[in-house]
């Protein structure tokens, strides 16, 4: 009952955005913020550049809000408009995704699971420092994949790449973080 009664109201504010209220705009605006912001900050690596993007999606969402068919939800419908903003954000700074360094061959770790709160949260910190020292490339495929969702037909089909490129940026990636961790960990021990 609590779901269907959220989804009427947003489904309510929609349709007062449609009309132009801007009370109900700052409302949807209010709701999705955050998690748009972090999707686009993942992606973009830059806070300021993220805030700017995410400020685009808003208003090209509230611009093509007719177009808005309720189909899917309209997190989902607007988290497509902030990663294609994100996405353009990146190939005007004119990132070359095929040309990444190819020479990058870590062995996995494995961390321990009996950690305190303490290691657990410097886990954590670590972890969200490597993702932001990860090579533009490699962190957006990283970032659509893991924190976004997207399989990888999908991200070949934003970025404009192929499949296997998809594949290889991601497994890159983690080993580029495992790298770092391991740097991390050896700094600290």
């Amino acid at each position: 009952m609590s779901e269907q009664r959220g989804f009427n109201v947003h489904q309510e504010l929609i349709i007062r955005c449609r009309k132009g209220d801007r009370l109900a705009q700052e409302e949807i605006y209010r709701l999705y913020f955050k998690a748009m912001f972090n999707t686009c900050l993942r992606m973009l690596n830059n806070p300021i550049e993220a805030e700017d993007v995410m400020q685009e999606a808003f208003l090209a969402a509230f611009t093509k809000l007719g177009q808005y068919k309720g189909e899917m939800s309209f997190g989902s419908w607007l988290k497509k408009i902030v990663i294609n903003k994100a996405i353009d954000a990146l190939r005007t700074r004119k990132i070359k995704f095929e040309e990444l360094n190819d020479k990058l061959i870590v062995e996995d770790e494995t961390f321990s699971y009996n950690q305190s709160q303490e290691e657990t949260e410097r886990l954590i910190r670590n972890i969200k420092d490597a993702v932001h020292r990860l090579p533009e490339g490699f962190r957006v495929v990283l970032s659509l994949a893991l924190f976004e969702g997207y399989d990888h037909e999908e991200i070949a089909m934003i970025l404009g790449i192929n499949e296997s490129t998809s594949r290889s940026q991601l497994a890159r990636a983690k080993k580029k973080l495992v790298e770092y961790l391991k740097q991390e960990k050896n700094e600290n021990d």
